[in-house]
């Protein structure tokens, strides 16, 4: 018997299933709000054992060193947007389409789908998430930068917004400042990312490129069959 409930998490037909853990399990009784929490920006999940990332980690390949991290904080939530009474999409976008301004809100869901059984993450645009073999997770820090951030663009977030979950362990959530000053939401102490080259839900073109890139798990392992 699974501890897992599956359950569709987008209408209209969508492809993908979302595979979410059961609440009971992560909070007893607990209220939704009462799982989540609230992580400063620099904050990551490395092993207990690992000192703290700085809020100020700059990627090795980066010329100029971070902005120095400010006291705005993100609230981790253990439940979806629409569980909280938000539509559309935090102003997250799709593909290659260039990020303007860091979103209001970004969810991450744990799914499963035909190309890839074991359970990765996706926003709220169905776009899957990746994690970079070169980055490190304690500390947590990016090596993607440059033209890298362009191809693989930083899963960011407004500072003192909102990450919304479904399957996925509030624990296993942070958040790290990149060289620019923008924050990348971390998952199991991994930063993650888009792939500009997946178009449609259900893509994961980015899947096993360079050896380095892979989908990303609930706990920020590496999605693979």
């Amino acid at each position: 018997m699974t501890s897992l409930l599956t359950r569709p998490l987008f209408h209209g037909g969508a492809a993908r299933r979302a595979v979410v853990a059961s609440l009971l399990a992560l909070c007893g009784a607990a209220s939704l709000s009462g799982c989540g929490k609230t992580i400063s920006i620099g904050d990551s999940s490395p092993p207990a054992t690992s000192p703290s990332p700085s809020a100020a980690s700059s990627s090795p390949s980066a010329g100029t060193s971070a902005p120095a991290a400010g006291n705005s904080a993100l609230q981790v939530v253990d439940s979806t947007a629409q569980d909280a009474g938000l539509n559309g999409n935090g102003g997250t976008v799709v593909g290659a389409a260039v990020q303007e301004a860091p979103p209001k809100w970004v969810q991450l869901s744990a799914v499963t789908s035909a190309p890839l059984s074991a359970a990765h993450l996706i926003n709220i645009n169905q776009a899957a998430l990746y994690r970079f073999d070169d980055d490190t997770a304690a500390p947590s820090q990016s090596a993607c930068t440059g033209a890298c951030a362009v191809k693989w663009p930083p899963v960011t977030v407004q500072e003192g917004g909102n990450v919304y979950l479904a399957g996925v362990n509030p624990k296993q959530v942070g958040a790290i400042r990149r060289p620019d000053g923008q924050v990348q939401i971390t998952v199991g102490g991994w930063p993650v990312y888009r792939f500009s080259g997946d178009g449609k839900p259900g893509d994961l073109n980015g899947q096993g490129l360079d050896g380095k890139w892979f989908a990303v798990g609930p706990t920020g392992e590496k999605a693979t069959q």
